[in-house]
């Protein structure tokens, strides 16, 4: 036997185990070898499978503490395969020259075959500890509930996140929530109604459960304004008045809720140069810019994003997002919903995958969230239909509702129809999907204790205004929910 065909019998050994021996006369291990490895391959084809329709049990602590196990285990088993592969074909009888070469070469095959499953365990390491990370409950904020297998919504139809951008300029003093938006979700259809709320709404109110009802009877006016934006900052600063530490999230999700007259089920926060980060880490986001956007301090200065379909990367998408020269709050918040819109269909999981450990090292000090570990394998596959279902936007702005003094019972109203014409989508009609506005999927979105809506279930409740007067707002107001698809131009 040459050299070179010593070489190859034994990579081939790496591809069909076993096909060294056979080569070698030693048909009865060949054949063992052969079946032994290709046992170990069809168990973990059919291990596979089995999340083709379950993919949020790829995110269990069980299946990624399997699967890194798995992957040591096969790094060992190839390494083994070939070092025996090349004994097997006797390289002792190879010239001495053959026998350096052959034996470099083979070493740098038990090295090249154990990098894929090396490779495996890294990547799903960083994923547990990313996880870890995140997914975990806050130093004295509320306990979690349990999380049943069997229902983990808890028999709702529909479930609402607020998704938060935290502005965390080195001038400023814990956290401002400077983007606060309700995403609504028929777990069903995966069908979505994004609710943006202005950061200078003033007054909010809060429900006769919350201890910021005590507080605020007649709604939030901390700092002589009593901005949104400021209830997390003043509950985190007042924990004798909220029974405990880091309870600033569950003082903005009541107000939300009230506000909107849903039950805010989990929140998520992100650092707004984080994601700068974590939106370079997938390679950009393509986005239809309406004008150009000029950015830096108050004059834009820095730099002008130029009007187009265009690819933005991590500081053109936090720019697009909150530049403030030329444009208001509200144009602002037009702009930011684009931004969720285009990063829930953008990013695959093709993409994710081939940016993890970019996006994981980007990810794991940017978010903050009260969603349960136990709960991410069932939300996964709701991020799935989401990707792919109907998303529509509502904001409430002048003049449409003012800030100042804004019309309680009129955004409930509009809250209620926005879900009711998301629900009444084809594909969630067909479905014979009834759901709910609020958490519990078992009605109305309830409004006690509200300004009565009488005054505003009339035709003229609706939204009736024509486009902003800003000239970098990409979101006309002429319609109670808008497809951010035809908004954003995805």
């Amino acid at each position: 036997m040459t050299t070179a065909s010593l070489i190859g019998w034994t990579a081939l050994s790496a591809i069909v185990p076993g096909a060294a021996h056979l080569r070698a006369g030693k048909r009865r291990t060949g054949f063992i070898m052969l079946a032994f490895f290709g046992a170990l391959l069809i168990a973990a084809v059919i291990y596979g499978l089995q999340f083709l329709g379950n993919a949020g049990a790829a995110v269990r602590q069980s299946t990624l503490t399997t699967v890194m196990v798995g992957a040591g285990a096969g790094a060992l088993a190839w390494f083994a395969l070939i070092a025996m592969s090349y004994m097997a074909l006797r390289p002792e009888r190879l010239p001495r020259k053959g026998q350096v070469v052959s034996g470099i070469v083979v070493g740098v095959l038990c090295v090249s075959v154990m990098a894929p499953f090396a490779l495996t365990a890294t990547t799903i390491k960083t994923a547990g500890d990313l996880l870890d990370d995140v997914f975990v409950p806050q130093p004295g904020g509320p306990s979690p509930s349990p999380i049943r297998a069997e229902d983990p919504w808890n028999g709702r139809k529909r479930v609402n996140f607020l998704l938060i951008g935290a502005d965390a300029a080195g001038n400023r003093e814990g956290v401002r929530t400077d983007s606060m938006t309700v995403a609504s979700v028929n777990l069903v259809t995966g069908n979505t109604v994004l609710f943006s709320l202005p950061r200078n709404l003033q007054y909010v109110r809060f429900p006769a459960s919350s201890p910021m009802h005590k507080q605020f009877p007649n709604g939030f006016n901390a700092e002589g304004q009593g901005l949104l934006n400021a209830v997390w900052y003043y509950a985190d600063n007042n924990p004798q008045l909220m029974g405990g530490k880091n309870r600033g999230p569950e003082a903005l999700k009541d107000a939300i809720g009230y506000t909107l007259g849903l039950n805010i089920d989990y929140y998520a926060m992100v650092d707004m140069f984080g994601f700068a980060r974590l939106i370079d880490a997938i390679g950009g986001l393509r986005i239809r810019v309406e004008q150009d956007v000029p950015w830096g301090g108050h004059f834009g200065t820095a730099g002008t994003i130029k009007a187009g379909y265009r690819k933005l990367n991590g500081e053109e998408v936090l720019w697009y997002g909150r530049s403030r020269v030329n444009s208001d709050d509200f144009s602002r918040m037009a702009r930011q919903r684009c931004v969720i819109g285009a990063l829930a269909q953008q990013a695959s999981p093709t993409t994710v995958l081939a940016n993890f450990n970019r996006i994981a090292a980007a990810a794991r000090h940017m978010f903050r969230t009260d969603i349960p570990r136990d709960l991410l394998e069932h939300l996964v596959p709701v991020g799935l239909k989401v990707k792919d279902a109907k998303i529509t936007s509502l904001q409430f702005v002048p003049p449409t509702i003012y800030t100042g003094n804004p019309d309680w019972a009129k955004i409930r109203l509009l809250t209620r129809k926005a879900i009711r014409e998301s629900t009444a989508d084809s594909r969630t009609a067909a479905a014979g999907v009834t759901a709910s506005p609020s958490g519990t999927g078992t009605g109305g979105a309830s409004a006690s204790g509200s300004p009565t809506a009488s005054a505003a279930a009339t035709p003229s409740a609706g939204v009736t205004a024509s486009r902003p007067t800003r000239p970098v707002t990409p979101t006309p107001n002429d319609k109670a929910a808008d497809s951010l698809s035809e908004i954003c131009g995805f």
